[in-house]
């Protein structure tokens, strides 16, 4: 079957290719909006142009511009005003079907006198998370080999990221736990955009949100601004494309897992709108593979935006997903197999309207959401008599109003509020258990509740010379738990030196109430405290060439009043959330047992990032090399290496585009292995040796080509990713199976070739 896919895959390659004069008359147009980064004012007089051609245009009193007639192909805008630090944008892939739209948002030079130049580059800081944050394309998300255009796959390949499983999207970020990580989409905060997502944490097999209408995301692994909270270790922000404006198109995609069908255009002349629907087939190749467990999934994405007036802008951003998994258990094996895992239905919604309110010297948002996430999780034994059931709702209402306002040239204040109405609604059931490490665990509760959390925000950046002072404060309130109010503050101080070079500190105190599901098991559990972790972070940044930049930092984060097991003293909740859970791990990941706030740990590491960007040579690569180290200890005071802890991480990927056609692109991943706790003689684990051994090395190589080409109106692109092509086994934690009598040590199946084709119109 393998063979069969990439032979398909090169006729679809090498068929209906173009002569060399129909690809010189494709034309595209790009379009776009020039704005103060901090203010969002629309900027009137920036120039525009397309790099290395003649083709440029000047933006209108609205900050809008229009080029025509540009060359099909992969581009870099370049974008000047007087007052205004010049950028360049790469990576715009123009094609003659759908007009191009971008984004400029440009921050004001500091520098005095008309005789100063200001040379531009392709990387700009973000201002609320001034270091250790890495932005990320459409283009640069879209084409990572291995990454199943997923946005959350895409970032794994950053430094300070570790993954837990082979083929999951559990986030390990510096040292934190999968808990630890916020998903901010449209200004939204979205407990988890996974398929199948862990109840608790963050992770799950893929990503729901839609990568054809994601325009950029800005991962930040620490040092974040006070804007952010309730989360320890790293900010992920989404940002959605818009409609188009011309007229209505779409785009009709078959990838590797899943097909879907996108459709856009203009309301009126004043808004415009998104749907898209996708749909997986895993079912339909699982089932006729004769697999025991076979998921399958749907979800949809909703994008409309309206212009109220010249200063005011509504935005309406909706997501769902459906996910459904069926058992087949025709066979003694299948229902041993079956027995191992949680099945799990979900229902995952997300929805927000957005107000946006310009003003002469800043802007200000107000977004009212609501996240609905339900889950049926059941887990049953060789004879299908369930042994755990779980039935949740978690419901957040959320109101956040943020203010940027600027008196004056380089100062910059942000303040903000937000109150969060829960409803939380929970069944878990567990007939006695005994763990893993031979503890006996029996849950039967219920748990019907209302909550609120509320949070408020003030920060102040200020310039003073070569020197930038981000300083501000953060209040958060939960009243479902003992220590309900906390206050982090936060600090960073950066230093420019000779314009391309980068010096930065930051100290920070960060709090993450625990999650909704480690309160239901025991009325104890609910005199936790808020989980804090004190951050310090120091890095320097260097502007090698326009398009290459290099950074190192190190960074220390002390924790302090992680939940900790009083059933099982060496457990800290921080060892949990990754994978699918189960009765294999004792069901840590839910917080049945009751817990206490005197988790204690630490986590350090030095990480190097180099990137080139496209540009004029038209080639782009990255390295990540990352050094962690955490280690955890519960109420039995032993110090020991976290669940997550993955010393070296070593990432490498680059592409070469030669022509408007092709583009091939490769991806290399090392890591070395994470602790676990080993087997005796009998096949349990001996909580003496908890974390004492680590699994062996692990590294793969991903190929990708992409092919484009035009037929009739219709702009195709078709691309076959191979992953793991040496076809070396994932080591992972190694599992006893009682029915093949047997200890299995790795997850992976092998080469894994995968073929994708869109059609946009």
């Amino acid at each position: 079957m393998r063979r069969i896919g990439i032979l398909l895959t090169l006729i679809l390659l090498a068929g209906g290719r173009p002569t060399v004069g129909a690809e010189m008359t494709r034309l595209g147009k790009i379009t776009g909006h020039v704005f103060d980064a901090a203010t969002r004012e629309p900027l009137i007089g920036a120039n525009i142009q397309v790099v290395g051609t003649t083709l440029g245009a000047v933006s209108r009193p609205d900050g809008a511009f229009t080029i025509d007639r540009v060359p099909e192909g992969t581009w870099a805008l370049r974008v000047t005003m007087v007052g205004y630090k010049a950028i360049i944008e790469a990576d715009l892939v123009v094609n003659s079907v759908k007009p191009l739209d971008v984004k400029f948002g440009l921050n004001q030079t500091v520098l005095q006198g008309a005789s100063v130049t200001v040379k531009p580059n392709y990387f700009e800081a973000v201002s609320d998370k001034p270091l250790s944050v890495q932005t990320q394309t459409y283009a640069e998300l879209r084409r990572l080999p291995g990454g199943l255009e997923d946005v959350v796959r895409a970032i794994s390949i950053l430094p300070g990221v570790a993954q837990a499983q082979n083929g999951r999207n559990d986030l390990i970020v510096r040292g934190g736990a999968p808990s630890e990580n916020l998903y901010v989409v449209d200004g939204i905060e979205v407990p988890n955009i996974n398929h199948f997502g862990t109840q608790g944490a963050t992770g799950g097999p893929l990503s729901f949100v839609n990568l054809d209408y994601v325009a950029n995301t800005t991962f930040s692994t620490g040092g974040f601004g006070v804007r952010y909270g309730d989360r320890l270790s790293s900010v992920t922000t989404i940002e959605l494309q818009e409609g188009r404006e011309d007229r209505w198109g779409g785009k009709a995609t078959v990838s590797a897992s899943q097909f879907g069908l996108n459709l856009e255009g203009p309301v009126d002349e004043k808004g415009t709108l998104v749907f898209s629907a996708r749909r997986s087939y895993l079912d339909f190749i699982f089932k006729a593979a004769g697999f025991a467990f076979v998921p399958e999934y749907w979800d949809f994405l909703i994008k409309s935006e309206y212009q109220l007036s010249s200063r005011d802008q509504l935005f309406f951003t909706a997501l769902s997903a459906i996910d459904d998994v069926k058992l087949f258990n025709d066979t003694a094996e299948k229902r041993y197999d079956n027995s191992r895992v949680i099945a799990s239905d979900q229902y995952q919604a997300v929805a927000g309207l957005t107000w946006r309110r310009l003003y002469r010297s800043g802007y200000s948002t107000v977004t009212l959401s609501n996240n609905r996430f339900r889950y049926d999780l059941v887990q049953s034994d060789t004879l299908q008599n369930p042994i755990f059931k779980n039935n949740s709702l978690e419901r957040e209402t959320l109101l956040t109003a943020n203010l940027v306002w600027k008196p004056a040239r380089r100062t910059e204040t942000t303040i903000g509020g937000q109150a969060r109405a829960v409803l939380f609604d929970s069944d878990v059931k567990l007939p006695l258990f005994v763990t893993p490490y031979g503890r006996a665990l029996e849950v039967d509760a219920l748990l019907d509740t209302t909550a609120v959390k509320a949070a408020a925000w003030l920060q102040l950046a200020q310039r003073i010379g070569p020197f930038t002072l981000t300083a501000g404060g953060r209040v958060d309130y939960f009243n479902l738990i003992d220590q309900g109010a906390v206050f982090s503050p936060r600090v960073t101080v950066e230093y420019d030196w000779r314009a391309l070079t980068k010096f930065s500190v930051s100290a920070g105190r960060y709090h993450q109430a625990p999650a909704y599901i480690w309160l239901v098991a025991n009325p104890q559990n609910r005199a936790l405290r808020q989980i804090r972790v004190d951050q310090y972070i120091v890095g320097v940044q260097r502007i090698l060439k326009d398009d290459v930049k290099v950074n190192l930092e190190g960074y220390y984060k002390d924790y302090s009043r992680y939940p900790a097991s009083l059933l099982q003293p060496w457990l800290v909740m921080a060892n949990t959330g990754a994978g699918f859970g189960g009765s294999e791990d004792g069901f840590a990941a839910f917080g049945l047992e009751p817990l206490v706030s005197r988790g204690t740990g630490w986590a350090r590491g030095v990480e190097f990032f180099l990137q080139k960007r496209m540009a004029e040579v038209p080639h782009y690569a990255l390295l990540s090399i990352s050094y962690n180290e955490s280690k955890f200890s519960g109420l039995d005071g032993v110090l020991r290496p976290s669940s997550f802890d993955q010393r070296w991480i070593i990432n490498f990927g680059g592409g070469y585009i030669p022509n408007s056609r092709w583009e091939f692109s490769a991806k290399f991943r090392l890591a070395t292995g994470r602790p676990y706790t080993p087997f005796d003689a009998n096949f349990n684990k001996p909580a003496e040796l908890y974390n004492s051994q680590r699994i062996g090395v692990n590294h793969s190589l991903d190929l990708r080509v992409d092919r484009r080409w035009n037929v009739g109106k219709m702009y195709l692109i078709t691309y076959v990713d191979i992953q793991n092509i040496y076809n070396r086994p994932f080591n992972d934690i190694p599992r006893w199976n009682s029915y093949k009598q047997e200890l299995d040590g790795t997850s992976s199946i092998g080469i894994l070739p995968s073929i994708g084709l869109s059609a946009e119109f």
